[in-house]
């Protein structure tokens, strides 16, 4: 067994040793490729942390002879990690001054406190918030809320019936997370299987502990309910913007490489095609998860009531801080939306010697600029002020406390997110000049013969698997160099192809593994592995029917996808002047 176990702590070593020597063959023909299924397996296996994984690049490019060594550190800093420091100092101050408390209790006082429209509240104030901060970020602000209520209400029934921290060893999803585990988590599977070892000799010794449980049942539905929304929610909401998830921001800055001419992407048309999408997820989950676990519920509005009450009116009236961040908030999605909404000219049009140089990135460092400028108290207030005695006082600087600080900024700045797409971008740029772009192109032609939908809906239904186990950011950063030679092969606008897929990588629903949103949820121990299963089938075929039906609709005269552009290359086969 000690064998066992040390031969098993060892195979993260294995596979890093393993995987380029399988793949070793290939860089005799195509050094690209090699590298692009290389960081595939690393990351979708994390056996070294994502961001170095996307370093690779920066070693093997040049060492192949693909892309310089200076040209390849050019693709790891781009308009995207502008956007990102602008969108995140704006949920810095959010965050700071308790601004999304607020969103979230006033958004559900609004829509009561009966179970299920108390779950619908919870949902759009997630879903609202994850538009414009991480979805992380967004169930990390959400959920002690939901905790709160949730055990005001369970102690309006009986004692016993609260949710523990369970690390989803229930036999109904054991099985599921063992094989899960086997496949992918480090350090787990042996410790899994100690800890079911553990759990059967605690029934076999107490086994009337089962029978509290199975009295407060409709409760714990609830519970399970709820938590499962504030999960699905974050994502839901976060597909509605670019700067809402990652993926989005990602698929923006790969258009703007590999298609510097298509100028077809802003904050608004985006919103304009992805908020209806993502209020028709929201309703149609809701619906779903009251229909998977409410039944018919036990009504204790009163315990709910009560502890909303107590933290709606803990928050007293609104300070000043949060009226300058809402200011800020509202102003950078105005300048967002009126910058160039394609349907009229936008205040970009009045710099007409310089079309094409202000993006929504600019926007957001300025904002977010001005948010370290902005006293938080007034100019009375320095940094550092302390008072050493009675009559010694120290000011360690002359400038007023701003909104937001340095430290404030770095504590939730995603720098790993910001290298593991630097490390995408510039594995798309040796995509491009190695060929490999080209040469999968002509590989994905036959797939012209079938029908466009059935396409797309084929790599929409790949894509949202292999998202549950590996991250969004990943799975979209493997799959944009491959999706967009398949649309120029079969001759499809490439966002027919792009759009869907990338919205589709923000729909892993199934464990709480496949994103840090069901992570956080899964924590508070109301669901096991098979509630999250069961419930996330669902919500995956309602994301991917409601994206194609989008894409498909109004869509289609939003982004002329049923026209080839001009700003996409026209392969020699489809060339009328071609011989």
């Amino acid at each position: 067994m000690g064998l066992r176990r040390g031969l098993w702590n060892y195979r993260s070593i294995a596979l890093i040793v393993l995987a380029p020597l399988l793949l070793l063959p290939l860089p005799l023909e195509a050094e690209c490729a090699f590298v692009l299924l290389l960081m595939a397996t690393y990351w979708m296996t994390e056996v070294i942390p994502l961001p170095m994984t996307a370093m690779l690049p920066a070693i093997l490019f040049p060492a192949f002879g693909i892309i310089k060594s200076s040209h390849v550190a050019k693709e790891y800093f781009k308009d995207f990690h502008f956007l990102l420091v602008g969108v995140i100092c704006l949920a810095t101050s959010i965050e700071k001054w308790g601004l999304h408390r607020r969103i979230a209790l006033r958004l559900v006082t609004m829509v009561g406190v009966n179970p299920a429209w108390l779950m619908l509240g919870f949902m759009s104030g997630c879903a609202f918030i994850s538009m414009w901060v991480q979805n992380t970020s967004a169930v990390a602000m959400v959920m002690p809320i939901v905790e709160a209520v949730l055990q005001q209400i369970l102690k309006a029934k009986e004692e016993g019936c609260v949710g523990e921290d369970n690390p989803g060893l229930q036999l109904d999803g054991t099985w599921t997370y063992i094989l899960f585990c086997f496949f992918t988590q480090r350090n787990v599977f042996i410790d899994t299987l100690s800890e079911i070892i553990s759990t059967q000799n605690n029934k076999k010794e107490h086994p009337n502990t089962t029978v509290s449980l199975s009295r407060c049942k409709r409760d714990l539905m609830m519970c399970k309910a709820m938590c499962l929304g504030i999960a699905y929610s974050s994502n839901i909401g976060g597909i509605s913007t670019l700067p809402g998830t990652s993926p989005n921001l990602i698929f923006s800055e790969y258009l703007n490489q590999v298609y510097p001419n298509c100028n077809c992407i802003n904050f608004a048309n985006w919103l304009v095609l992805c908020l209806p999408i993502s209020v028709i997820m929201l309703l149609l989950t809701w619906i779903w998860l009251y229909w998977l676990f409410f039944g018919e519920q036990s009504q204790k509005e009163a315990a709910a009531r009560k502890v909303i009450e107590e933290e709606y009116r803990s928050l007293g009236p609104m300070s000043s801080q949060e009226i300058v961040t809402a200011v800020v908030f509202v102003t950078m999605v105005l300048l967002w939306l009126t910058r160039a909404p394609g349907f009229m000219p936008g205040w970009a049009s009045l710099f007409p010697h310089h079309m094409g140089y202000i993006t929504d990135a600019t926007v957001a460092l300025l904002l977010g600029l001005l948010l370290f400028i902005i006293p938080a108290y007034g100019p009375s207030r320095k940094y550092g002020e302390y008072t050493h005695n009675q009559d010694i006082f120290f000011s360690i600087s002359l400038h007023p406390e701003a909104m937001i600080s340095w430290d404030n900024f770095q504590a939730l700045m995603p720098w790993k997110v910001a290298l593991l797409v630097g490390g995408g971008f510039a594995l798309a740029e040796g995509t491009k000049e190695s060929g490999l772009s080209l040469w999968v192109a002509e590989l994905l032609t036959p797939l012209g013969d079938l029908p466009v939908l059935a396409t797309i809906a084929i790599a929409c239904i790949i894509v949202t698997t292999v998202t549950e186990f590996a991250s969004n950011a990943a799975t979209i950063t493997i799959f944009l160099p491959i999706l967009s030679p398949l649309a120029e092969a079969i001759h499809v606008n490439p966002l027919y192809v792009l759009i869907p897929t990338t919205l589709c990588t923000s729909y892993s629903f199934l464990l709480p593994v496949s994103n840090p949103p069901n992570a956080i949820v899964f924590g508070y121990g109301h669901i096991t592995i098979m509630d999250m299963v069961k419930a996330g089938l669902g919500v995956n075929v309602i994301g991917v029917l409601a994206t194609l039906l989008a894409v498909t609709t109004w869509g289609v005269p939003l982004f002329s996808l049923d026209t080839y552009p001009d700003w996409a290359p026209l392969l020699p086969e489809f060339n009328s002047t071609a011989p």
